[in-house]
């Protein structure tokens, strides 16, 4: 029985390297969801974090509300973005 499984010119070697090729594929997709999922969340934090403020005072006032609101959500958002880049190397 030549060739093995009874299939002629059956290449083991290439057969593994097919599955070797398609689990690195599987992982670089994995890799880019986790990617994409992350920034997406980063985005929905500094949205929901700036949508719950209810900005009183002067216009200055204001802005210096969501500025700060901002400042606080925004190292969570960019430590979730670099972890995803990472990701992606």
């Amino acid at each position: 029985m030549e060739g093995g499984f009874g299939f002629g010119g059956f290449d083991p070697e290439m057969f593994q390297r097919a599955l070797g090729d398609m689990a690195d594929q599987a992982r670089q997709q994995q890799q880019v969801a986790f990617a994409d999922n992350a920034i997406s969340l980063a985005v929905q934090m500094t949205v929901a974090a700036v949508g719950r403020i209810v900005p009183t005072g002067s216009p200055e006032e204001q802005s210096e509300q969501l500025r700060a609101a901002i400042v606080r959500i925004y190292p969570e958002c960019v430590a979730l973005v670099r972890e995803a880049r990472q990701g992606l190397k």
